[in-house]
């Protein structure tokens, strides 16, 4: 009994001993185990992960616009080539107007079928092949955002669309650059490919738009988060005092009625009570006539109001007998034969016609010419 409390405390010793040999955890910084180093990549999916390939068969499929299927029929053998190196099959169904894409019994990565599920999808978004393909790298992800229904008028929807886009595509160029993603802007959808990061930046820059908010806020704000990024010691620090603060400004304009009632001036006294139809009749003799004389006069203002209307009626009948007035016709105004010519200045035109030729002599010439013609014959005398 003496030996086994003798013992007791030397295990419990022990036990404490054992414990006090653990290695501590060392105080690193929060910041350091949460940052992912440069250059890092996951590792690829490889056979090795999953020799005996998948248990069942998945398929995905989706329809096509009719304007795309001459394109896809074009650059369907490019797509089988690309899903074949991952053992997917694909069909293109021209009469149905669908395209599908399924696994097979050599396929080893069971994400596949959803990159080449988003292919597709991004094919019939009127995304070119050499962009969509790059949705199978395992660094690329894509997102179909929806916008048609964001807007209900048609014409804010088509402005605030084409401000998206920008003029000659500019500020869609600028939103490429910032996220490093590949946008299209189709119909009701607007197609991004890249990275998570820029994917999260697009989807909010396109519904800010949709919403009214112009997208040249969003790329101030891109780019001084981008030159922030380059910062190592900010990483860890809160860039909200960096960002600028736009207020943003609802102005809701007050529609005019089209028909303006004007008030009239307040008076406390009620309205004078209105006439009744034997004050009317009292006021203008009527109501002291007999029964045989309102009956006559009410006949002859219905003959007179009968007479007016036939009259008015007859005239609009006789407008079309009535001609047109004609224009007065314009005579042509007779050549003046009193002119009178300037005989003087027709002379030195002539003069001046005949000097300009080429090859004649002027009058000074001449008269020289003729004088050494009349001492040659002089001579030969």
């Amino acid at each position: 009994m003496a030996s086994s409390k003798l013992d007791c405390p030397a295990a419990a010793s022990g036990k404490s001993e054992f414990r006090s040999k653990k290695p501590k955890p060392e105080n690193r910084d929060e910041s350091e185990l949460l940052t992912v180093p440069d250059g890092w990549k996951e590792p690829a999916f490889s056979k090795e992960d999953n020799p005996r390939g998948l248990l069942e068969e998945s398929s995905f499929a989706t329809l096509f616009p009719k304007y795309r299927e001459a394109y896809l029929k074009e650059c369907w053998p490019l797509v089988q080539k690309a899903l074949n190196e991952h053992h997917v099959n694909a069909t293109l169904d021209l009469i149905e107007g669908s395209m599908t894409v399924c696994t097979t019994k050599k396929t080893f990565d069971p994400y596949i079928i959803i990159r080449a599920r988003d292919l597709i999808k991004l094919l019939a978004r009127s995304v070119s092949f050499e962009q969509a393909v790059r949705i199978l790298q395992d660094d690329v992800a894509c997102d179909i955002i929806k916008i048609g229904s964001l807007v209900r008028n048609k014409e804010r929807f088509v402005k605030r669309r084409q401000r998206l886009i920008g003029p000659k595509g500019s500020t869609l160029k600028a939103l490429e650059l910032l996220t490093n993603c590949y946008i299209m802007v189709q119909g009701n959808t607007v197609s991004a490919i890249g990275p998570f990061s820029g994917l999260k930046e697009v989807r909010k820059v396109v519904l800010d738009t949709m919403k009214n908010i112009h997208p040249i806020y969003n790329i101030k704000t891109l780019m001084i988060k981008r030159e922030l990024a380059k910062d190592s010691e900010l990483r860890s620090q809160s860039w909200e005092r960096f960002l600028p603060q736009f207020k943003h400004k609802n102005v809701n304009k007050r529609k005019e009625p089209k028909k303006k009632t004007v008030k009239k001036e307040y008076t406390p006294f009620p309205p004078p009570q209105p006439e009744s139809q034997i004050d009317k009749e009292l006021a203008s003799g009527e109501y002291f006539l007999k029964a045989s004389q309102k009956k006559r006069q009410k006949m002859e203002a219905i003959k007179a109001k009968q007479a007016e209307a036939l009259s008015k009626r007859q005239e609009e009948r006789n407008k079309a007998f009535i001609p047109p007035k004609e224009k007065p016709v314009v005579k042509p105004k007779e050549a003046s034969t009193e002119t009178k010519i300037d005989v003087a200045a027709l002379k030195e035109k002539v003069k001046k016609a005949k000097s300009k030729k080429l090859g004649a002599l002027t009058a000074d010439e001449v008269k020289l010419k003729m004088e050494a013609d009349e001492k040659k014959k002089k001579k030969r005398k």
